[in-house]
């Protein structure tokens, strides 16, 4: 059998194929809620044969947005649309996920499609960033403020209210967002994060937040269900997150009891020069799989994009699992295809068995 197409089961829940959905921004909300349109965009998924379907950066707080039209799960009113596609998803025969996230430093912008622009706090919709310290993350983005130890204890709070929100939802798999220059990314780089309290200087104060959020995390996730990290395995400058950081800070978690390290790169200060292909960042989920072993199982992203590739990444024991993500936007049927490529069986959706018949 493909190793593609083999099962894998994560504490309570089988991932029909090692093919997950990378989560990706729509901003296509309004007000943090759910629609329509996010049911169809994600449900596709599910009809397309993906072992989980993640939705894209949930923010757990309303000034946790990247951008205004962001998914959110800062209130309970999120809940009901959030079950909705959640509902779809685990009928199609995929595992509902969801990205909890905050954005830091990286918020308050509006954004469509390809174009963006910064808000300002006293902008039409703007409001004030926050960050481990005052650096703005470049000229046109607004400064963040500083935060204090009541909004980092208030932002733990948030990511344990939108892991039980998830949970209602029907949400089997979180991840939480440490990735991409955002808020917990923020405090695990040395760049970004200059303070000088006990989330400040070593590598270990710098990973304090993440490590804190995950544990609140826990007291209302049930133990029986997964919990996933995204990291940026590098930050792509000098004096920067490395991948040797990384590869220690995966065996922390493994040791906090996260099952999935998903893992991607930069995104923490603009400028890096990010050597990019296909699969350019799977060396870095490399390395962290050849430290850990069974002990943490490890996702690569990054320009994953045809059968092949995904099946010799798994074959090498690069990895454990492939998120897709711009390859489920120009095909949302990819596993599907993949299926038929590797000649792999894979439940097809009875409508459309006569387009799959080999």
């Amino acid at each position: 059998m493909s190793k593609l197409f083999s099962p894998l089961t994560i504490k309570s829940i089988t991932f029909r194929n090692r093919i997950i959905t990378s989560p990706m921004c729509m901003y296509s909300a309004a007000d943090g809620f759910a629609t329509d349109w996010h049911l169809v965009h994600y449900g596709s998924r599910a009809m397309g044969g993906a072992g989980a379907v993640m939705l894209e950066a949930t923010a757990v707080r309303a000034d946790g947005r990247i951008g205004v039209g962001d998914l959110g799960i800062w209130k309970d009113e999120h809940i009901a649309p959030l079950a909705k596609i959640a509902s779809f998803i685990k009928n199609s025969g995929g595992i509902a996920a969801i990205q909890l996230a905050h954005s830091g430093r990286k918020g308050s912008t509006w954004a469509q499609g390809g174009e963006s622009r910064a808000l300002m706090p006293e902008d039409e919709d703007g409001w004030q960033t926050i960050a481990p310290s005052a650096i703005p993350f470049s000229t046109i983005m607004q400064t963040p403020r500083e935060m204090s130890q009541q909004d980092i204890d208030e932002i733990k709070q948030s990511f344990a209210d939108a892991a039980l929100r998830a949970l209602k939802a029907g949400i089997e798999l979180i991840e939480i967002h440490a990735a991409h220059g955002y808020l917990i990314n923020e405090f695990l780089s040395p760049i970004p994060n200059q303070r000088t309290d006990q989330y400040g200087g070593s590598r270990e104060n710098r990973a304090r937040l993440l490590f804190e959020v995950i544990e609140r995390v826990q007291e209302v996730w049930p133990k029986d269900l997964p919990i996933a990290v995204r990291i940026s395995a590098t930050d792509w400058i000098e004096q920067g997150w490395t991948v040797d950081d990384s590869v220690w800070l995966s065996k922390k978690l493994s040791q906090a009891g996260i099952d999935i390290i998903d893992v991607s790169s930069g995104g923490t200060v603009p400028g890096a020069k990010i050597v990019s292909g296909p699969g350019y960042q799977l060396p870095f989920a490399s390395a962290i799989k050849r430290e850990m072993r069974d002990t943490l199982f490890v996702g690569t992203v990054g320009m994953i994009t045809n059968a092949e590739q995904s099946e010799t990444i798994l074959a090498n024991s690069d990895a454990d699992l492939v998120f897709v993500g711009r390859e489920f936007l120009r095909n949302p049927y990819f596993p599907l295809k993949a299926a038929q490529k590797l000649r792999s069986e894979i439940p097809v959706p009875k409508q459309y068995e006569l387009a799959f018949i080999q």
